[in-house]
């Protein structure tokens, strides 16, 4: 049973995760690369359970005792050698992840288990800069990770079953749905939503409807919490070019980004616009 775990990356979803975990009563260990970071961290943290509390799903000592369970650290090594388990949750940088996990397998103890929380990089690809490519996992968690149900399990190609069995057991001991998914791009929840996102932002290009018609339809016709350019938006333009580019390559033109969205995205950089996305652009 994994009884400590170590979360890599103190951000909305690297904090999210630590504090679903130690709501589950376990012991987390939270790094980043700064004070400040960490800091900000557990603010979001303070913030969520605050939530939890005034909604009475948690009592105001549940919610001490679950920042009791976490601790901080600005020391990769020291926060990650006695976890069980290690979920990294930085930047969505192929590069990045694997000097992440070069680190974690020198600093951890053998059979621990090194999950990524990655949206749609190859876990094979990351599980290859390990020594222990059997205890590499996908472990995908949803924002705000706190309260969506779902975790994505992906399987590398050289994921053994028993990785795939502790992940899944941790996953339903925090209180969480999973699916088990082969190792390819985009795997399941990334690749559907890409899709509808972007045939939704061409609806847009083509002039079919405005953005708040578009989202409007979405969400009221489709019963969707949140329209797909507003969801856009809060996901970012830059990561869904990213995302759109990356599935293109997979899989050809039908995830090919529209212009509008390369403009969007242009623009942004070049800082021709004050604010982001759908519903502040003018050309």
């Amino acid at each position: 049973m994994a009884k400590t775990i170590a979360v890599v990356g103190a951000g909305l979803m690297g904090s999210g995760i630590a504090q679903s975990v130690a709501m589950a009563k376990k012991s987390v260990r939270l790094y980043d690369i700064s004070e400040a970071a960490l800091e900000k961290g557990i603010a979001s943290i303070q913030k969520s359970l605050s939530r939890f509390v005034k909604a009475g799903k948690l009592t105001e000592q549940d919610a001490q005792q679950t920042l009791q369970r976490i601790r901080t650290g600005t020391d990769l090594q020291e926060v990650v050698e006695g976890a069980d388990v290690v979920i990294e949750a930085v930047p969505e940088d192929l590069s990045l992840k694997k000097d992440v996990f070069q680190k974690l397998d020198r600093y951890t103890k053998r059979e621990a288990i090194l999950a990524t929380n990655t949206s749609e990089l190859s876990v094979t690809a990351i599980a290859a800069a390990t020594t222990r490519p059997d205890k590499v996992i996908g472990m995908h968690w949803f924002n705000p990770a706190p309260v969506m149900k779902l975790i994505e399990i992906v399987k590398g190609e050289t994921t053994s079953e028993e990785t795939v069995a502790v992940i899944q057991q941790l996953s339903e001991e925090i209180g969480k749905e999973t699916v088990i998914v082969k190792d390819r791009q985009g795997f399941v929840t990334t690749r559907a939503i890409a899709a509808h996102m972007i045939e939704c932002i061409r609806m847009y290009e083509e002039g079919v409807a405005s953005a708040e018609d578009i989202d409007k339809a979405v969400r009221l016709g489709l019963n969707y919490p949140m329209g797909p350019l507003e969801l856009a938006d809060m996901v970012g333009l830059d990561t869904m070019l990213f995302v759109s580019e990356n599935l293109t390559e997979a899989y050809g033109d039908r995830f090919r980004a529209p212009q509008i969205l390369r403009k969007l995205v242009e623009a942004e950089h070049l800082g021709r616009k004050t604010g982001k996305g759908f519903y502040t652009y003018n050309e």
